[in-house]
């Protein structure tokens, strides 16, 4: 047992530093949506988008955020059709921890 004890000790310290790594990461990304997207888009598990026609992003869908070329999208200036809403651009670690955020966020698909 006292040959396992330093394995375990370490299995426990990388689970509570990832967990609270995601945790860190799910805040920052939440807070950069609050600060870049929240004047049109609620970008939280409930609520109501301020801009009547911007999607909340709880709603996206598999089909976007499962897109391999999403991410890049954000970092190279993702911009969208209509002319209201402005460009930007993130960081690699920023667009990945946006995606992972958007991706905890969404609503299950109701069924057609």
């Amino acid at each position: 047992m006292k040959r396992f004890a330093p394995a375990l000790l370490a299995v426990a310290v990388l689970r509570s530093t990832g967990s609270q790594a995601t945790d860190f990461e799910q805040r920052h990304a939440e807070a950069l949506l609050q600060r870049m997207c929240s004047r049109c888009h609620a970008v939280g598990k409930t609520g109501t988008s301020p801009n009547k026609v911007a999607p909340p992003f709880r709603r996206l869908g598999e089909n976007k955020l499962y897109d391999p070329d999403f991410m890049q999208r954000l970092q190279d200036g993702y911009s969208s059709i209509h002319r209201f809403m402005p460009t930007f651009r993130f960081g690699r670690d920023d667009a990945e921890a946006v995606v992972n955020y958007l991706r905890a966020i969404q609503e299950p698909q109701k069924p057609k």
